[in-house]
């Protein structure tokens, strides 16, 4: 079993005993993060650490009310370790191109509260800080916690972020948002460290690490909603690109002289299966005020139109998985957004096309499947990136 992190490895520096206990609580800490309650004997082989000094670590950290210990289970490498409910909180920002999502929890990952918000369309950064950090007020009040214990963030959106995590190239997606620093407008907003990140990316680590590729090395996980984008795990990491925006999937070009994308080209996926693509088919024969929901409860419920349209989409995306699958050969692809609810109504016209253009070496032992954590993924892997800008060494 390998660490599910995003996070570099870290390597001990050489030097005093101080840097060297420093590094392995880092282990400790990083292994902690990455598996959740476990035990100090999982910890020693995770990390290569003798259980001697594994079991210093945890006893250290225990003392200083970092970690806490499961007496109720026998041996003392058998008991398990978790981090202490006294340790801190960290927040989870889930911002969509309507909506928002709040989230406090422990840093076992336990949600303590939360929250979500109807936006306004073209809604600004400084609109959702406010409200945000509104409702952290109200969230820490109610947990009778002081705002100090909260200790980092992590903030998705839906669109390209860069490596740094601060510059969110949005223009023709989050209009409001284009050409702002968010890592430092969140930062400076709520006080805290924030990690910003792609949605699909989020979706990605949440998916890997608590989801339905816990056992995966290699997947990619594709958000089919507003917008269409792909959060790629390659050898045990997330993937990002030379500059950030890798996994741009809605916009691979599909028609040259089709309908013209958001992005400015022509034909992209996207504007054959996103929610927009899929509400315009149906809109004539099921009113203006359709919604995505109500299309998947229909087609679920037996309705033939709903169920051909969602059946269409899964094969038009097909094509486009099948071409990821040959270039990276996952042995994972988790579809996550709204239209993942209609299940094999979608993935089985999916698997189909993508059994029927994928290379066999790349597709043979493919899994495709619906995401495990639905709507929570990108929320989930928020607040993985929050803790992860958690510093607790002692």
């Amino acid at each position: 079993m390998s660490l599910h992190s995003t996070s570099a490895p870290f390597e001990a520096a050489p030097g005093s005993q101080t840097s060297l206990r420093v590094a392995n609580q880092r282990r400790v800490i990083d292994a902690m993060r990455a598996l959740g309650t476990t035990t100090q004997a999982t910890i020693a082989r995770e990390t290569a650490l003798a259980p001697s000094t594994v079991s210093s670590i945890v006893h250290e950290m225990v003392t200083a009310g970092v970690l806490a210990m499961d007496s109720s289970h026998g041996g003392r490498r058998g008991q398990l370790v978790r981090f202490s409910d006294n340790a801190g909180f960290v927040v989870g920002l889930d911002v969509g191109h309507r909506h928002l999502t709040v989230a406090v929890a422990d840093l076992n990952q336990d949600i303590k509260a939360r929250q979500r918000f109807d936006l306004p369309r073209g809604h600004s950064v400084t609109e959702v800080l406010d409200t945000a950090d509104s409702t952290l007020d109200a969230m820490v009040r109610k947990l009778k916690i002081p705002r100090v214990k909260l200790l980092a963030a992590g903030l998705t959106v839906p669109a390209p972020v860069d490596l740094e995590g601060r510059v969110v190239s949005a223009g023709a997606i989050l209009p409001a948002w284009a050409d702002t620093d968010v890592r430092a407008a969140a930062s400076g907003r709520l006080g805290l460290p924030v990690a910003v990140e792609n949605d699909a990316n989020a979706g990605a680590v949440g998916e890997f690490s608590q989801g339905a590729g816990r056992t995966a090395q290699n997947m990619a996980y594709i958000k089919v909603s507003h917008g269409v984008g792909a959060g790629l795990i390659l050898n045990g990491r997330l993937f990002r690109g030379a500059t950030g925006s890798a996994g741009e999937l809605g916009h691979m070009t599909l028609d040259e002289q089709g309908d013209v994308c958001r992005c400015g080209n022509r034909g992209c996926l996207e504007t054959f299966i996103s929610s927009e693509a899929v509400l315009t088919l149906l809109g004539a024969t099921r009113g203006p005020d359709l919604t995505v929901a109500q299309v998947v409860d229909a087609a679920l419920a037996g309705d033939v139109g709903c169920a051909r349209v969602i059946g269409d989409t899964g094969r038009t995306l097909g094509t486009t998985v099948a071409n990821l699958c040959n270039l990276i050969n996952p042995e994972l692809v988790v579809v996550g957004g709204e239209l993942a609810r209609a299940g094999d109504l979608l993935l089985a016209p999916l698997r189909e096309i993508v059994s029927r253009y994928g290379v066999q070496g790349c597709t043979r032992d493919l899994a495709i499947t619906a995401a495990e954590l639905g709507p929570e993924a990108h929320l989930t892997g928020a607040l993985i990136m929050a803790l992860e800008n958690v510093s607790l060494t002692v």
